[in-house]
C-alpha cells in the first residue's frame, strides 16, 4: 500500500472511530456508504475501438449510465459488465474478436463508473440497470462478466426465466458478498457494535441478509451454459468461495483454474480470450 493510501485508511478509521463515539448507526452508514463508493479511476487510455461504437444510454434510478453499441444488429448479442472500480473501456481487447465472429457487441458503465453518472453503486442498483439494459438493448443470449459485475450476472440470470440457450462467462466473480464485507469490515477495524449496525443498515435497505447475495445461491436455478475462470492467486474473490460452487458439481458450469494471475490480470491473459471466444 502507497503512502497517501495509507493516510487515506488512517483518515478514514478515525473519522468513523469519532462518529461512532456519537452514533454507532451513523458510523454504520457512513461506512456502507464508503463500501459502496469506488475511489480507484481507471487509468488506462480509451481505445480507439470506442471511436467506432454508437453511443447509447439509460436512466436507471435516476442516473444516466452510458455505453457502447457494435456491429447492432446481429442475431447473438453479447453484453460485457465489468467490475467495481472498473470500466468497459479495459475489455477492448474483446470486442473487436467478437465483432469478426458477427456478433452484436454491448458494454456500459455502472453507476458511478467510467462515462456514467452517480457516485455510489449497490448491488441492487447494478442489477436492476443490467435488467433494463437487457430489456431496452437485448435480450442477449451472451454475457461476459468480470468480478463485482459477476456478482450482477449471476442474479440478473436468475431473473431471466428458461434462458437455457444463453451462455455466460464468469471472470473470478464476487462469489460471496458476505465475503468482500467481512473483508472490508476488518479493513476498517471497526467494533463489533458497529459491524452489527452495518449488517442492519443492509438489511433495512435490500429486505434480505447479506448473504442472500451470493453467486452460489443465485446460480442454483440457472440452467444455461457458464464458463467460470478463477485464479488460485486472486487477492479480491478468494478461490475457496469459488470452489464450494465447483464443489457441488453443478452440470450446467464449467471450471477453469489457474495460477500467476491474480483478480485483473486474469481477463487480459490471450490463453483465456482465446477460450472464451470459443465458448461464447
Amino acid at each position: 500500500m502507497k503512502l497517501a493510501q495509507k493516510i487515506a485508511v488512517n483518515y478514514f478509521r478515525a473519522k468513523l472511530n469519532i462518529i461512532a463515539v456519537v452514533s454507532k448507526k451513523r458510523a454504520a452508514r457512513k461506512a456502507f456508504d464508503m463500501f459502496c463508493t469506488p475511489y480507484r479511476k481507471p487509468k488506462k487510455k480509451i481505445a480507439r475501438i470506442f471511436d467506432k461504437a454508437e453511443k447509447i444510454s439509460l436512466i436507471t434510478n435516476d442516473t444516466v449510465v452510458r455505453g457502447y453499441r457494435f456491429n447492432h444488429p446481429q442475431e447473438n448479442k453479447l453484453l460485457i459488465i465489468h467490475g467495481f472500480e472498473s470500466s468497459i473501456r479495459n475489455f477492448d481487447r474483446y470486442i473487436s474478436p467478437f465483432v469478426k465472429k458477427g456478433y452484436e457487441v454491448v458494454g456500459f458503465d455502472a453507476p458511478a463508473h467510467g462515462r456514467s453518472d452517480g457516485k455510489r453503486i449497490t448491488l441492487p442498483q447494478y442489477i436492476q440497470m443490467l435488467e433494463e439494459v437487457n430489456k431496452k438493448y437485448g435480450p442477449f443470449n451472451r454475457f461476459l462478466a468480470h468480478s463485482f459485475g459477476g456478482l450482477a450476472l449471476a442474479h440478473l440470470l436468475e431473473k431471466i426465466p428458461g434462458e437455457v440457450e444463453t451462455k455466460s462467462v464468469l471472470i473470478a466473480p464476487a462469489t460471496e458478498t458476505t465475503t468482500a464485507i467481512e473483508t472490508f469490515l476488518r479493513f476498517l477495524d471497526l467494533n463489533e457494535e458497529v459491524e452489527k449496525e452495518f449488517h442492519k443498515y443492509i438489511y433495512k435497505k435490500s429486505g434480505v441478509a447479506p448473504s442472500y447475495y451470493s453467486v452460489n445461491r443465485a446460480l442454483q436455478s440457472v440452467k444455461s451454459s457458464i464458463l467460470w475462470f478463477h485464479d488460485e492467486e486472486d487477492e479480491l474473490t478468494p478461490l475457496s468461495d469459488a470452489l464450494r460452487v465447483k464443489d457441488q458439481g453443478l452440470p450446467n458450469i464449467e471450471f477453469e483454474i489457474s495460477k500467476g494471475f491474480g483478480h485483473r490480470k486474469i481477463y487480459r491473459e490471450n490463453k483465456v480470450v482465446n477460450r472464451i471466444l470459443d465458448f461464447l
